[in-house]
């Protein structure tokens, strides 16, 4: 950005020394140099980049990563930090050349601690999501950051790339769960910001330069999370509509109606469940008839059941009489909830199914939401005759994952020829409607050079300023986001 940062001229010293160091630190076997051991480190998760590296290493501790770091810093090795390598971007690989070190942080995996009068959770980077929303669970408390990949990716990599998921409605982005980090910065010092602080103001907010920053200014090792009171119930529904102008209007409908409750309020067009009951034909959507678009909405509630419930009849009676919705299916069990959200959570994997697809993560204003699909979609559709649109997302808080899949009869080959093309449309329209072409997947290597074309001049140096004072050898993550 406003000029490629350029790795120090002594370049890299990464010889059978360097690794002999890295073993000393972490101990033979947590330094992986086969290329068949190291294969599952080094492509993206879409199977779309495979890169090469000198070896993935697996620190344990934060001064093991640390120590890890200084090696590398010393012998202009590059780092590329990696968690659950679920990213979407190709922002956990390294790239081809074959000079980087997987910095694999799995190992540390610690929970460090839970403050139930703080309301606070300390974990270290390498923790599992799902891990660290069943020892909330377990404590009394709830961890609400949710993303389909919640099984596998880690709190690491949900930091860095600031994720979203479905609770950012009521709750935030992770930014906005996270209290205090711990960092490995690119001199391979430490930084110990584990502040269980609602309020500091004392200067830079190192915390926020990190969280999100993909891994390119230092390595966050751990992290104090946010915990909130477990919700008594929480009731789902699944509703039909006619336009996503009908799904806005039902959304603040459901926000006067439910307030803070209303925790979950998804846009799914009709093609998308049409790709999830193809691929997976066990899963049913039980409404009477087909809608052009549904939306998925979830109310907590801290009284009961029966008070949730109430809340959301009244909500969908009241949808029903100003005609926003044509039909409902409230679930009457945590079963039938689970399966209604399966629904949403397969679209990904129905689409991967269904053949190579070009994806997109934006987000606009929320009030755009729908002149945007109807604009966006015409312009496709005027350059890819019969291209067939998988658009789902957070409609709560204006994020789309708005993707493309190939004309019927257009082979997968032929069709993702024309990425850049579709690139171009939909990314022009995000920015012509004042929106962002990353909303929660980060920039990485797909979207690294694309930004240029939308960020300001002064934007672009601001960012390469503090990339440069914080990784003067760019030697964090190099080629990804700058």
């Amino acid at each position: 950005m406003g000029g490629k940062m350029k790795q120090s001229e002594a370049g890299p010293m990464a010889g059978e020394d360097f690794l002999q160091r890295c073993r000393g630190i972490v101990g033979p076997g947590n330094v992986i140099t086969g290329q068949d051991d190291m294969a599952p480190y080094l492509t993206d998760w879409r199977g779309r980049y495979t890169g090469n590296a000198v070896a993935v290493v697996r620190p344990a501790t934060t001064q093991e990563t640390a120590a890890l770091v200084a090696l590398c810093a010393q012998a202009r090795v590059p780092v590329v930090p990696q968690g659950g390598n679920t990213g979407l971007v190709a922002n956990s690989v390294p790239d081809q050349s074959g000079q980087a070190v997987v910095v694999s942080l799995k190992r540390l995996n610690r929970i460090r601690g839970v403050d139930l009068v703080n309301n606070t959770i300390t974990v270290e980077a390498g923790c599992i999501l799902e891990e660290i929303q069943n020892a909330a669970s377990d404590a009394g408390r709830l961890f609400p950051l949710s993303l389909a990949a919640e099984g596998s990716c880690t709190i690491g990599g949900n930091l860095a790339t600031n994720a979203g998921g479905t609770a950012v409605l009521r709750y935030g982005n992770a930014r906005d769960l996270c209290l205090g980090v711990e960092v490995v910065n690119a001199q391979g010092d430490i930084w110990d910001g584990l502040r269980g602080l609602r309020k500091d103001n004392t200067g830079y907010d190192l915390r926020d330069l990190f969280i999100g920053a993909e891994g390119t200014l230092g390595i966050i090792t751990a992290a104090v999370l946010k915990l909130y009171p477990l919700p008594k119930a929480q009731v789902t529904a699944l509703v039909g509509l006619q336009s996503p102008q009908a799904a806005l209007e039902l959304l603040s409908l459901a926000q006067e109606t439910c307030a803070a409750g209303l925790t979950g309020f998804e846009l799914m067009s009709r093609f998308s469940l049409d790709l999830v009951t193809r691929h997976f034909p066990q899963m049913r959507i039980g409404l009477s008839e087909e809608f052009p678009q549904y939306v998925l909405l979830e109310i907590s509630d801290s009284e009961s059941e029966a008070h949730a419930t109430g809340l959301l009849e009244a909500l969908v009676s009241e949808a029903m009489e100003r005609e926003l919705l044509g039909d409902a299916i409230v679930a009457s069990s945590i079963a039938q909830s689970k399966a209604l959200w399966s629904l949403r959570e397969h679209i990904t994997l129905a689409q991967a199914i269904e053949g190579k697809h070009v994806k997109h993560d934006v987000s606009v204003p929320i009030s755009r939401i729908a002149e945007f699909i109807r604009e966006t979609d015409a312009l496709l559709q005027e350059a890819f005759p019969g291209i067939r649109l998988v658009t789902f997302g957070h409609l709560g808080d204006g994020n789309l994952h708005y993707n493309a899949s190939a004309p019927e009869g257009v082979a997968d080959d032929v069709f993702i020829q024309g990425q850049e093309a579709i690139n171009r449309i939909v990314h022009d329209s995000t920015h012509r409607f004042g929106g962002s072409i990353s909303a929660e997947h980060g920039l990485g290597t797909l979207k690294r050079d694309e930004i240029k074309r939308y960020k300001s001049a002064v934007e672009l140096r601001m960012m390469t300023a503090i990339k440069s004072a914080l990784d003067p050898l760019n030697l964090m993550n190099p080629g990804k986001m700058i």
